[in-house]
This record gives C-alpha cells, structure tokens and sequence, in this order.
C-alpha cells in the first residue's frame, strides 16, 4: 500500500504547504472537462422553463454561461496554490435534464501543469451562479456532483465518463 504522504504534491518535507515548481516540465496541450449539476424543486424548474431561464435578475443561463469562464480564468487566485494559467479556451455548456440544471466546463490551455482546477471552478462558479439568480424562487436548489469528467495531457489521461455512473 502506498503512503498517503508520499503522493501530496503540495506539501514539503516538514508538511507545510508549497506550490508545486513546474519549470522543469516541459508545455504540452491540456484539456479538462468538468460537470456540475444544480437540482430544482420541481415546481421551480417548471417556472423557470416557462419564463425562458429570465428571472427579474436576468438571463439565468447566459449570465452563468459568462460567471463560468471568469471563474475558470480566476483559479489561480481562488485556490491556494494554483498556477495562474493562461487559458487557450473556455466553453461553459449548460443544458436541462428535467429539474436538473447540467453545467458542463471545458478548458484548454499549452502549459506544464493540467487546467483540472479550472475546469471544476468554471462549473462550480456557474451553478453558484444559477443559484443566485434563483434563490428568491427557492433555497431548496441543490448544487450537487461538482466532478471531473476528462482531463488530457500530462502524465496520465483521465476519463472518469467511461466508468459506471451512481
């Protein structure tokens, strides 16, 4: 069995925390893919689709579409230890599935380090987003199943779509 502490990254020898030195790393093209999903009461979700995703604060999917890219541009300052990034592309993708609100973030980038992180703060930021623009329909909104879908490039591909879903 492996150690636990032997595979952080982000901390040193003494266990205090440090950003990881990729300078040595040499730029290939990355790509993650992350997923939110924002879950309506029923009767909200009728509303909403009913009114064309307009609640008086706005265009709630385009507003969010917008809240995602800044988000995913912003990690390095909202997560500790995040490389800023200089991002190639951010595509927020928001659909509805019934009640459910799915908010897929895509972000590429040619770098030494993966876009993961942003990839899951676009997503994240874009359903706190619907969220504030929903809440005074609702505080039963839930923001759930905030994941990792694909990442390229690096060590190691991921995708997790490929594996059973709950």
């Amino acid at each position: 069995m492996t150690d636990p502490q032997t595979m952080l990254s982000h901390v040193d020898d003494a266990n205090q925390p440090r950003m990881v030195d990729v300078g040595a790393k040499p730029p290939t093209q990355r790509t993650s893919q992350a997923r939110a999903r924002v879950t309506f009461p029923a009767e909200v979700a009728a509303a909403l689709h009913a009114a064309g995703y307009v609640t008086p604060k706005g265009a709630v999917l385009t507003v969010a579409n917008i809240a995602g890219v800044m988000g995913a541009k912003a990690t390095s300052q909202l997560i500790p230890l995040c490389h800023a990034l200089s991002l190639d592309r951010c595509e927020i993708a928001i659909h509805m599935e019934g009640a459910d609100a799915l908010i897929v973030c895509t972000v590429s980038c040619r770098g030494s380090t993966g876009v993961e992180m942003e990839a899951l703060t676009g997503a994240s930021i874009a359903a706190l987003t619907i969220y504030d623009m929903c809440k005074a329909m609702s505080h039963a909104i839930v923001i759930a199943e905030i994941r990792l879908l694909k990442k390229t490039g690096g060590k190691r591909d991921i995708d997790t779509t490929v594996q059973a879903q709950p």
